[in-house]
């Protein structure tokens, strides 16, 4: 038995099966490349979902989290720290919002999201008691607690965990009558996704989120924008939104924020939504720790510079030109924004997903027939591409070929 055949059998055994992973077990990594436990090298072209965006154990990330090491890691905030003040004011300013609050995981802050704006739509819309409502969207993905999966159209995330929570309205993704139709005056938030990640890296038609500003504007609700996945410079700018010039009531952050390091989250907004919390209404032991602040300075720092913007924008480009040239007798559609692509397939996204673990390339299914695909954005042009010839390759169902080693590419 294969060290990694020994490790798989363990996670088999005695870890909750909540995942599906490829069968590879990862000992290593560094920059957009991954070494697994019997040495063998991959290309990361998913980036935990966006939460490498910056690259595995970049740098700068990795200095400021062992500089803040040396000093305090957590105090609850039962106390101040002194990364806490400059980390909510640097976000906020990256925003344009006023405040911030911080939480841990992306589900979080979503759940920290509803709770505002229930609060927000009872204490200054002057919403009836427990009448409010939020709208969500067909082939929504915000988390994985009961609350949110009660608003999920999809069955594998929500059959069996009833009863659900009330209070939400769900229409089709990019329909803007449909969310008119559904909007009353008991509307607090519309809840959406400027691009939807695990339904297939979806793009809502051009005009969409701006009708979605309109419409929260009319009817006095908050817009809300979980740009947890797209947000961070995954499309090509700081925010998704941005491609429509649109600015929500709210943001809701995480993954990249941590640096592909631990878990950051926050809800960004101004201080007539975030400031209806009074102490002790809402809160999290871990939500804001020194570490974790110290962390996402380093991801906010580098993110002013535009840098990584760009190179979404660039390489973002060029790997939508070379996806669009598939063969459309195996590719039905290639949808997404910067250096974000769900490559709908003709067959079994899963087959081609372990082809390519064969050929050196990690990516991964989502939804039996979309590939998707999220490099890092500190990825190499050259490496880019090579992983592109493979990933046709192995559309081309030929016979697997070996994992050629990093230095073959020029990698050494």
């Amino acid at each position: 038995m294969s060290r990694t055949e020994r490790l798989r059998a363990m996670s088999e055994e005695h870890g909750a099966h909540t995942y599906h992973p490829l069968p590879v077990v990862i000992a290593e990594a560094e920059g957009a490349w991954v070494t697994d436990v019997e040495g063998r090298r991959y290309l990361d072209m998913l980036a935990a979902y966006s939460a490498v965006n910056f690259g595995h154990r970049n740098p700068r990330l990795v200095a400021a989290l062992a500089r803040q090491l040396e000093r305090v890691t957590l105090v609850s905030r039962a106390f101040d720290h002194d990364q806490f003040g400059p980390f909510v004011a640097e976000l906020a300013e990256l925003c344009g919002k006023d405040m911030v609050l911080p939480m841990n995981s992306g589900a979080e802050a979503v759940e920290s999201a509803l709770k505002t704006a229930r609060k927000w739509g009872y204490e200054v819309r002057g919403v009836p008691a427990d009448r409010a409502t939020i709208i969500t969207f067909e082939g929504n993905f915000h988390g994985r607690t009961t609350t949110i999966i009660s608003f999920s159209t999809d069955p594998e995330a929500k059959n069996s965990y009833g009863p659900y929570t009330p209070g939400f309205r769900t229409v089709p993704y990019g329909d803007v009558a449909a969310l008119r139709a559904a909007m009353d005056d008991t509307t607090v938030g519309v809840l959406v996704e400027p691009i939807q990640g695990e339904a297939g890296v979806n793009v809502p038609p051009s005009g969409f989120l701006t009708a979605v500003r309109e419409l929260c504007t009319e009817f006095g609700a908050l817009m809300i924008a979980d740009e947890i996945q797209s947000g961070l410079g995954r499309t090509g700018t700081t925010f998704a939104v941005e491609h429509e010039n649109v600015v929500p009531d709210m943001y809701l952050l995480g993954k990249a924020l941590g640096g592909g390091i631990l878990p950051v989250s926050a809800v960004v907004a101004d201080a007539d939504v975030l400031g209806v919390f009074r102490p002790g209404q809402h809160g999290s032991t871990f939500g804001g720790n020194p570490l974790a602040c110290a962390v996402a300075r380093e991801v906010i720092a580098m993110l002013r510079t535009g840098e990584y913007q760009e190179r979404s924008r660039e390489l973002g480009a060029h790997m939508h030109r070379r996806l669009g040239e598939l063969p459309s007798d195996l590719v039905r559609e290639v949808r997404g924004r910067g250096l974000w692509a769900g490559v709908e397939l003709r067959g079994k996204a899963r087959a081609v997903s372990e082809r390519l673990m064969e050929l050196g390339v990690l990516a991964k299914e989502t939804h039996d027939t979309t590939l998707r695909l999220a490099p890092p954005l500190v990825i190499d042009r050259a490496d880019l591409d090579w992983a592109l010839d493979r990933l046709a390759v192995a559309l081309s169902a030929a016979s697997p070929a070996p994992v050629v080693a990093r230095e073959a590419i020029g990698q050494a």
